[in-house]
């Protein structure tokens, strides 16, 4: 149950909801819970929560307009110009507390490919999930 919940913290710090895995994560490290289990949760969590942004993106834009929306045209254009800078390979930068939800959302608009956008996701937020996990032994 508690792999469980950790996972699902994860995915909703990587929608639109405000959520801190990173300190979940860290703590449930703390209590002595395998930290290797502990990290693919909450990777995959994370990592799933980038693709509904992916999915808004693709599916929800013609709503846009709508005061609901999640994000503002300020973070979106931020993270447009970050998006053609340095292409697809931002993603991996998708983990950043600011801007990193609009990069996934950005990378839907952009129609990038779903399997693609995955494994880059996948691999950002699992390292920073990594260097969190590593921090936490070091001090431990």
């Amino acid at each position: 149950m508690t792999y469980l919940g950790l996972f699902l913290t994860a995915f909703l710090a990587a929608t639109l909801l405000p959520a801190y895995s990173e300190i979940l994560f860290a703590g449930l490290v703390m209590q002595g819970l395998d930290p290797v289990a502990l990290w693919a949760w909450a990777s995959a969590g994370n990592t799933l929560g980038a693709a509904v942004n992916w999915a808004l993106a693709r599916f929800f834009l013609q709503y846009s307009d709508r005061p609901w929306f999640p994000f503002r045209e300020a973070s979106l254009g931020r993270a447009q110009r970050w998006f053609q800078r340095y292409g697809v390979w931002s993603l991996t930068m998708a983990w950043m507390p600011v801007g990193g939800d609009a990069l996934t959302f950005v990378a839907g608009l952009m129609r990038v490919n779903f399997w693609l956008f995955m494994l880059l996701v996948a691999i950002g937020k699992s390292a920073r999930y990594g260097i969190v996990l590593w921090l936490v032994l070091q001090n431990t």
